[in-house]
């Protein structure tokens, strides 16, 4: 039996653990397109757009055109609403 790659990978990102280190891999790009495409993956996997949109306080059209890869520009504010609303927060650590 074979599973879509896609299928596999929002399936994989419903455990919270697999999710941070998911988006800490794609933070490790320099590129900020990484990291949104990955974000948005995160959302369609904890909840889907809209949910997590309510839960961020933002609407639905706002939480795509923040995760959008050609024009999201997220300010922190958003970006850490967007992580909470996914059970998800932000970290630091030493290089």
């Amino acid at each position: 039996m074979t599973i879509k790659h896609d299928d596999w990978l929002l399936e994989q990102l419903k455990d919270a653990e697999f999710a941070a280190e998911f988006l800490n891999a794609a933070n490790e790009d320099d590129d900020p397109k990484t990291y949104l495409t990955a974000l948005r993956k995160v959302v369609e996997a904890r909840g889907g757009m809209a949910l997590v949109a309510e839960k961020a306080h933002l609407s639905r059209e706002t939480l795509y055109r923040t995760l959008s890869s050609a024009r999201g520009t997220p300010t922190i504010k958003t970006l850490n609403a967007v992580l909470k609303a996914t059970g998800l927060k932000f970290g630091v650590s030493a290089q």
